[in-house]
């Protein structure tokens, strides 16, 4: 969802800075635009790093992905007033979430799963209209099921992966 989160905000003419514990996949998120990227293991304390970017304000969106072990970080990456849509529990389901800070910064935090039919049929409008393709990684035929999920849970995937059918 990143590098799709990356074409989308692109598209509509945001600034988007993108996290990754990959230089490589970094690199190829700037090739797709991402004005600023961060490898996360090299700057644990990426929020900070964040704001510093944004000169102090912070940014108004976070896609969040990682869930409870990078939620903390998004929370001080945000700015006041700012959303972040959680889309991802890739570091687990169970941490503590800094609620002080989220209040403070009046952040609104959504958690999302599946979109409607009609959000479905929305984002195909957009992605027709801008042109926006998806980034596919790897296709594998419906007999290598098992080979796609131990792809997937290796993480040197960029962009999706498909089954064939």
């Amino acid at each position: 969802m990143a590098i799709l989160g990356l074409q989308l905000a692109k598209a509509m003419g945001a600034s988007v800075i993108l996290t990754s514990s990959s230089d490589e996949k970094l690199t190829r998120a700037r090739a797709l635009g991402a004005d600023h990227t961060l490898n996360y293991r090299a700057v644990a304390e990426w929020g900070a790093e964040v704001l510093k970017l944004t000169g102090g304000r912070g940014v108004d969106h976070v896609l969040e992905l990682g869930g409870s072990g990078t939620l903390p970080q998004s929370i001080i990456a945000c700015r006041v007033g700012g959303q972040i849509s959680l889309i991802g529990t890739l570091t687990g389901t169970k941490g503590e979430v800094p609620t002080g800070t989220l209040m403070r910064k009046q952040i609104r935090l959504q958690g999302l799963i599946v979109g409607s039919r009609t959000q479905q049929q929305q984002l195909v409008n957009a992605m027709n209209a801008t042109g926006i393709r998806p980034i596919i990684d790897r296709r594998f035929v419906l007999a290598d099921l098992a080979a796609a999920f131990r792809y997937q849970e290796s993480n040197l995937h960029f962009g999706k992966i498909c089954l064939e059918f």
